[in-house]
């Protein structure tokens, strides 16, 4: 394997990391560690929480009061990403999330939740060693409204730790 061969490789998994802590962080609402992985001047669209082309912390802030109370579970399947240069990159990902509120706090949407499919499309950059999201697009091909007389949530036997790495 070349040089060039075996960084891209390394490259790649900070990035597959990168959007696991992503979703990690978006389902358990760990909102201070989650905007951490963004530049500043990211841009944003595609999500029905905030206006397309939102900062970071106005995703970070929309997310944060609209699932407030929600379950949410984000996969991200099937990455495919290219090295730009050393320093930039492009991916796509296979997503699929749930989101589902309790009776006794609504959706904003007027829907009891969702479950939903699409990609995500994103540029990455590394700043100071670190691979950041750039530009995060939510591109969906469905969204299923979940039943208002779906039964109730119940919560798993552990509660997840986002402090565990």
């Amino acid at each position: 394997m070349a040089l060039d061969e075996s960084i891209d490789v390394l490259a790649i998994e900070e990035i597959r990391r990168l959007k696991a802590r992503y979703c990690r962080f978006v389902d358990t609402k760990a909102w201070d560690r989650l905007i951490r992985l963004f530049t500043p001047e990211a841009k944003l669209s595609g999500f029905g929480a905030v206006p397309d082309g939102t900062s970071p912390q106005g995703f970070v802030d929309g997310i944060a009061a609209n699932l407030k109370k929600a379950t949410s579970i984000h996969h991200v399947h099937q990455p495919e990403i290219v090295l730009d240069s050393p320093q930039r990159a492009r991916g796509v990902w296979a997503m699929m999330d749930y989101v589902e509120f309790p009776p006794d706090a609504p959706s904003p949407y007027g829907a009891r939740g969702w479950v939903g499919w699409g990609f995500y499309e994103e540029e990455y950059v590394l700043q100071d060693g670190a691979w950041l999201i750039d530009v995060m697009r939510l591109a969906r091909l469905r969204m299923d409204e979940l039943d208002q007389a779906r039964p109730a949530i119940k919560p798993g036997r552990l509660a997840p730790n986002p402090e565990w790495l």
